[in-house]
């Protein structure tokens, strides 16, 4: 299946308020679609309940590696922090459980939806590359807010018939160039 170079989701208009949980991808854009399925919606609604088995078939085990950029916008300090995926399944449910534990003074699900954007897909065959980002935050119970101000680029690859995870660097800082 050969995808066009490079298409942003030009269906997007940035003068219509946009609804978070809303997939905005067409169903005919059978790629991109699936992918923000994947990234957006089945990661949130897993990391809310923190149970990894609702994410786990979205990645490919074999080769699989994850960089953190620490939330620096300067390369020289971002490290291999999963050298596989049991690694990154380790943190991703540590993160997760301790999420879980906080007391939120709105619906975190709707927060955490509200702040992520995912309207950036390049595919070239069967490998995309995908732009996730975190802007805004989540208030918490005590009335603080907990800030989020990062973004994911994500490796993708068409494994089997379905779109899945090969490895990402993460933890950036969204916008970039801002520590």
């Amino acid at each position: 299946m050969k995808i066009g170079i490079y298409e942003k989701n030009f269906n997007f208009r940035p003068d219509i308020m946009r609804d978070p949980f809303q997939n905005p991808f067409p169903t005919s854009d059978i790629a991109r679609h699936a992918i923000w399925e994947m990234l957006v919606d089945r990661d949130i609604s897993a990391f809310l309940a923190a149970d990894w088995s609702m994410v786990e078939g979205d990645f490919i085990a074999e080769g699989f590696i994850g960089v953190s950029g620490n939330r620096d916008p300067n390369p020289d300090n971002w490290r291999l922090a999963f050298p596989n995926l049991a690694a990154y399944r380790d943190e991703w449910l540590k993160q997760a459980q301790e999420f879980a534990t906080g007391s939120y003074g709105e619906d975190p699900r709707a927060a955490i939806f509200t702040t992520t954007t995912l309207e950036d897909i390049q595919i070239e065959g069967e490998t995309a590359l995908v732009r996730k980002k975190f802007d805004g935050g989540i208030k918490k119970a005590d009335g603080s807010t907990d800030p989020m101000h990062w973004q994911t680029l994500y490796y993708c690859r068409l494994h089997h018939g379905k779109w899945k995870i090969s490895g990402f660097t993460g933890y950036l800082p969204n916008p970039m160039g801002v520590a």
